[in-house]
């Protein structure tokens, strides 16, 4: 699936003061997003505080982000949880007329055996009208997907494409390179080892750091699809303290304080995240700025 290689970035949700979502902010963020040269976009994944939302606001979200992209650019959706039969209904009953396929996190909180995690897929598969990108976030679900799991997957189930692998381990990534079948897509899900996962024959990236500066994450990432690699790790390491800074205390609190900086939304977060603290959100201030 050649429009998933290089840069997605999963879009944040911009509430406005009063904690009602911002279309018009969020309308901005995806032109901006856009004029930074990505290549798709990832609606209501963890970024999208989506826990929060209300079905409504969901569906408002949705409704948003096609009519600003504007068939521009190819759009995820996440469809995920830890009621297996939930995620079926929705894949049965949404209509995804206006998505190229779907983001699918693996089971939070029950911690199923990677036999768990295999059937909860398989249900999955079976139901989904377009392909599926797994989603491995140990550090949130509490459970890892072994690549054994994910190449087993694979091979069984053609609607199963690719994989956002978040575990924050590049042995675990190579693994993955190394057994999944052919066109299977590994995709990097921790922005800090986005370059050295795609220098090893990983697909890109679904970014939060590309949200906020678009241009200079995915020109990073296709330098290194085309091995370019002191180019794209001069980029590397001027975007790596800001990468550490938006995770620091907490995702997406960190990435809209960047958009705060660039007028592009408020910093909104609703509970339980916070805002990031005053030494933080000057430390962010000062890099955004001086990287615009």
């Amino acid at each position: 699936m050649q429009k998933f290689i290089g840069t997605g970035v999963a879009l944040v949700t911009p509430f406005k003061k009063d904690f009602s979502v911002d279309t018009e902010a969020l309308t901005r963020i995806v032109n901006h997003v856009i004029n930074g040269g990505v290549e798709y976009l990832v609606v209501l994944g963890t970024t999208a505080e989506s826990a929060t939302l209300s079905n409504d606001e969901k569906e408002l979200v949705i409704d948003t982000i096609v009519r600003a992209n504007d068939k521009r650019l190819p759009l995820v959706l996440g469809v995920g949880g830890n009621n297996t039969y939930n995620v079926v209904d929705e894949l049965n009953t949404r209509d995804f007329s206006n998505f190229d396929a779907i983001l699918s996190v693996s089971p939070y909180y029950n911690k199923p055996t990677q036999e768990g995690i295999y059937q909860h897929f398989k249900a999955i598969a079976e139901a989904s009208p377009l392909p599926i990108i797994l989603y491995n976030v140990p550090g949130r679900t509490a459970s890892n997907m072994l690549p054994s799991t994910v190449v087993r997957l694979a091979n069984d189930f053609n609607n199963v494409i690719a994989i956002k692998e978040a575990a924050g381990d590049i042995v675990q990534a190579m693994k993955l390179i190394q057994t999944a079948p052919k066109g299977f897509l590994v995709i990097s899900g921790d922005d800090m080892i986005t370059l050295p996962m795609v220098l090893a024959g990983g697909a890109g990236v679904i970014s939060v750091i590309g949200e906020g500066f678009p241009k200079e994450f995915s020109n990073m990432v296709r330098l290194g699809l085309n091995r370019k690699v002191d180019e794209a790790y001069k980029l590397h390491y001027l975007l790596a303290d800001s990468i550490d800074m938006i995770f620091e205390q907490g995702n997406p609190a960190g990435i809209k304080e960047v958009f705060k900086t660039l007028g592009l939304s408020e910093n909104t977060v609703r509970l339980p995240l916070v805002n990031v603290n005053e030494d933080l959100a000057i430390r962010i201030n000062k890099y955004t700025n001086n990287l615009s």
